[in-house]
C-alpha cells in the first residue's frame, strides 16, 4: 500500500511538472515539489517495510532486499526520485520534473505493476556483504543517469527551439543551453565514480565467491560496455572540452546501455537474473 500510494504521488507530480511546463505556473511548479517530497516519504516507509519483511528470515538479516525485481525497480526509483529532488531543491529548474519524474513514477510502476514483492530467503551464495554495495551503488548510479538522460532531452529541444525560426513559448521557459549543458555533465561526472565503484565491488564479490574475477557473463559484457560509453562521454566533454549535441548524443547512448544493461539480465545471463530472487 505504501508503495502504490507513492507511484500515485509521483505520477501526480508529474502531471504538475507537465503543468508547469505548458504554463510556467509557479504554483504547479510547488505542487510538483510538494507531491514528490510526499511520495518520497511515502516511498522511504514502503522500502523500510520492505526490508523488514526481508529480515523476518534470520538468513537475511542485515542484507538489503535487491535480489528481485521489485526490490531493484523501487530501489532505483527511490534513488531517482531523491536524487531529483535534491538537485531541483539546489538549482529551481522546475520544469526538468517533465524530463526525469515520468522515469521515476515508470520503475516503481513497473515494480508494483508487474513485480512480485514477497520477500524469500537469501541463498547461500547470495549472503555476502558484497550484496549491500555490488547492486545498491550500480542502481544509484543508474538513477543518477536517468536525471542526466532527461537533462539531455531537454538540451536537445531547446536546441531545436533555437534552431527554429519560430520557436515556441517552450524555449523560453526550458533552461539555456549553457545551464543544461553544465547540469548534463556535473551529473555524469558525479554517477560515473559510483558507477565504476560498483563494478569494482562486483568483481570484488566475483574473485571471493567464484575464485576468478571475469566469467564472461553476458551481463557483465553489458556493464563494461555503458562504462566504456560514459567514460568516452566524460572525455568528450572534459578532457576534449566538446560540448553540445554530439556529447549528449553520447550520454543518451550511455543511458541505452543503461536499459540495456539492467534487463538485459533477464534474457541473457545465468548468474545476474537479479540474482535468483522472486519476480
Amino acid at each position: 500500500m505504501l508503495a502504490w500510494g507513492a507511484f500515485f504521488l509521483y505520477i501526480a507530480a508529474t502531471f504538475a511538472a507537465f503543468g508547469y511546463l505548458f504554463s510556467k505556473d509557479a504554483r504547479a511548479s510547488r505542487a510538483m515539489l510538494t507531491l514528490l517530497g510526499a511520495g518520497l516519504a511515502l516511498h522511504v516507509l514502503s522500502f523500510l517495510a520492505h526490508v523488514a519483511a526481508f529480515w523476518a528470515y534470520p538468513e537475511n538479516r542485515f542484507f538489503l532486499p535487491l535480489t528481485s525485481f521489485f526490490g531493484a525497480l523501487s530501489y532505483m526509483s527511490l534513488a531517482l526520485a531523491a536524487a531529483f529532488f535534491i538537485v531541483e531543491g539546489q538549482n529551481r529548474l522546475g520544469i526538468l520534473g517533465a524530463f526525469v519524474l515520468p522515469w521515476a513514477a515508470g520503475a516503481l510502476g513497473a515494480a508494483v505493476i508487474f513485480a512480485n514483492p514477497d520477500a524469500a530467503p537469501l541463498a547461500q551464495p547470495l549472503r555476502s556483504y558484497g550484496l549491500n554495495f555490488h547492486p545498491m551503488l550500480l542502481m544509484t548510479a543508474y538513477a543518477a543517469f536517468a536525471n542526466a538522460f532527461g537533462v539531455g532531452v531537454a538540451l536537445l529541444i531547446q536546441e531545436a527551439q533555437i534552431k527554429s525560426r519560430k520557436p515556441t513559448e517552450l524555449c523560453y521557459r526550458l533552461p539555456s543551453l549553457d545551464e543544461l549543458d553544465a547540469l548534463n555533465g556535473k551529473n555524469d561526472a558525479w554517477s560515473y565514480p559510483v558507477l565504476v565503484a560498483g563494478h569494482g565491488m562486483g568483481f570484488v564479490w566475483a574473485y571471493v565467491d567464484w575464485g576468478r574475477v571475469w566469467t564472461s557473463d553476458p551481463k557483465m559484457i553489458l556493464a563494461l560496455v555503458t562504462a566504456a560509453v560514459y567514460g568516452v562521454f566524460l572525455w568528450m566533454r572534459y578532457g576534449a572540452g566538446r560540448r553540445g549535441r554530439r556529447t549528449v548524443y553520447v550520454s543518451l547512448l550511455g543511458f541505452a546501455s543503461v536499459l540495456i544493461t539492467f534487463f538485459g539480465a533477464e534474457l541473457f545471463s545465468g548468474r545476474h537474473v537479479f540474482m535468483g530472487g522472486p519476480r
